[in-house]
């Protein structure tokens, strides 16, 4: 009797021990494919990392980041589409992260939907209203459309939070020679110039210079 007892608790210790290992294991097994899949997009192997994250997302679909993640590297190799559906799952998962939804707003941009672009950065604005670059990101996807006058109104935004944000006055310069503001424009590109930004120069040579 007493060996049967013995038994009896040894085998519960081995099925709790290999349940134990085996939930060790998947979460060992997730942070590898994800470490690896970030270290192949770093190294510019994208299909790679989509790959591993798959491999991720199999064994935790619930998981927001992993969605986000494969979302990237799809959007690097022009796979907008995809890359939408999966800041799509993302947000479903996590509704009030703001990257998704600017990776998403960028996504949409690059298919051209500039008003669906705009609804995204107004919710990730929302979600983090002193973010300087989002109100960069959202005065690009006003200026795509067209609307010259908010562009302008976001890049003063952007400038108000951050007078060190050297793409706010690029940008803010190019709304403004749109409105045919080309004087105060054309400051502003120069002032980017001086600032770092490299593009100054031939912003400059396109629309400054009679």
């Amino acid at each position: 009797m007493i060996t049967h007892k013995l038994t009896n608790k040894t085998i519960l210790f081995v099925i709790l021990a290999v349940l134990i290992s085996i939930d060790i294991s998947f979460a060992q097994t997730v942070e590898q494919y994800v470490a690896q899949g970030r270290a192949k997009f770093e190294r510019g192997d994208y299909k790679g990392s989509i790959l591993d994250f798959n491999q991720a997302i199999k064994l935790d679909p619930n998981d927001a980041a992993l969605y986000a993640g494969r979302g990237f590297p799809k959007a690097i190799l022009n796979d907008f589409p995809g890359a939408i559906q999966d800041f799509n799952k993302a947000i479903e998962l996590d509704p009030k992260n703001a990257v998704y939804f600017t990776f998403r707003a960028n996504a949409k941009l690059s298919l051209r939907d500039g008003e669906g672009a705009i609804q995204d950065y107004n919710q990730a604005i929302k979600l983090t209203p002193n973010d300087s670059l989002l109100y960069v990101f959202r005065a690009n996807a006003k200026g795509a459309i067209g609307d010259n006058e908010g562009a302008l109104k976001d890049f003063n935004k952007a400038i108000g939070i951050d007078p060190n944000n050297v793409a706010a006055y690029a940008g803010r310069g190019i709304a403004k020679i749109s409105l045919n503001q080309i004087e105060s424009g054309c400051k502003d590109i120069t002032r980017a110039g001086t600032m770092g930004f490299a593009g100054a120069g031939q912003l400059k040579k396109e629309h400054c210079t009679k």
